[in-house]
């Protein structure tokens, strides 16, 4: 049974954290020490995969930061400080299977920077309090009350950036379309132009054929690339939209399948190796 309290050590000393009893979602931590206040700890997605719930999410102060916003006098401080700060990280396993955090950004109340040891204070706490819920029996109720509580939200995103993206992709295809025949026509314009330079020497056409802002020469040598470009780029969009459909299909499944036992992947050991 993992233990409620932990101490972590941090650049301004050890920092108490006791956890409370546990919400549907989230575990709420009360520090003390070398540091006061709160840190809420709840499942959240893989950054990279949005439909696999198998991180957990730390955010200074006493509720979900990416739900609500805590009052000043509620955000977490050093304890010779008054000076309250926001932010969160999230703890997940990269494709190697080893632990690793990604840091939202941190600040003061008044939204200034911390200093770095603040800050290193900071990042100490909120992963230390991470790693202990990712070590806990419990986590995957965590993580299945937190994909519960998220996926609504996370579907209306995917269900829009698939429809963004996929517009995006016609567009650029249409623009691609278009370069050939507008390159086309730039060819011939500077030809035409040539020849009447040939015939009768003058600024304008000078201007028209060299190397400049605004020419022809320029205009040709844009749509050169600018073509393929495009093909490039919707073929790029057109894989965001595939991804973000599979992403809202995969949460529909899951919508659709009782909750199992089973652990999710990072709760092996934030710190250690498999469990058994």
């Amino acid at each position: 049974m993992t233990s409620p309290s932990l101490t972590i050590d941090t650049p301004a000393g050890p920092v108490r954290a006791t956890a409370g009893p546990r919400e549907a979602d989230a575990v709420v931590f009360e520090l003390g020490g070398a540091m006061r206040g709160s840190v809420h700890v709840t499942g959240t997605t893989h950054p990279r995969h949005w439909d696999q719930f198998t991180a957990v999410r730390a955010c200074l102060g006493p509720v979900n930061a990416f739900k609500t916003t805590a009052p000043d006098e509620d955000l977490p401080r050093l304890a010779r400080g008054r000076t309250g700060y926001h932010g969160s990280l999230i703890l997940y396993r990269d494709d190697t299977d080893r632990p690793q955090i990604s840091v939202n950004p941190l600040s003061s109340a008044a939204d200034h920077p911390p200093s770095e040891k603040t800050e290193a204070v900071l990042t100490a706490v909120l992963r230390g309090c991470a790693e202990h819920v990712a070590q806990r029996a419990d986590l995957p109720a965590i993580l299945e009350a937190s994909r519960q509580r998220d996926t609504p939200g996370l579907l209306r995103f995917l269900t829009w950036s698939a429809s963004y993206h996929q517009a995006e992709a016609v567009r650029l295809e249409r623009e691609a379309r278009a370069a050939l025949p507008a390159r086309k026509a730039a060819e011939a314009a500077w030809r035409t132009a040539a020849q009447w330079l040939a015939l009768s020497p003058h600024p304008v056409l000078l201007l028209m054929l060299a190397d400049c802002p605004d020419s022809l020469t320029r205009k040709i040598r844009g749509l050169q690339w600018w073509a393929p470009y495009c093909v490039d780029a919707a073929a790029e969009e057109r894989e965001r939209a595939h991804r973000a459909q599979a992403e809202a299909d995969s949460l529909r499944e899951q919508q659709c399948r009782r909750p199992r036992g089973r652990r999710p992947a990072l709760v092996g050991a934030a710190l250690g190796g498999p469990t058994t």
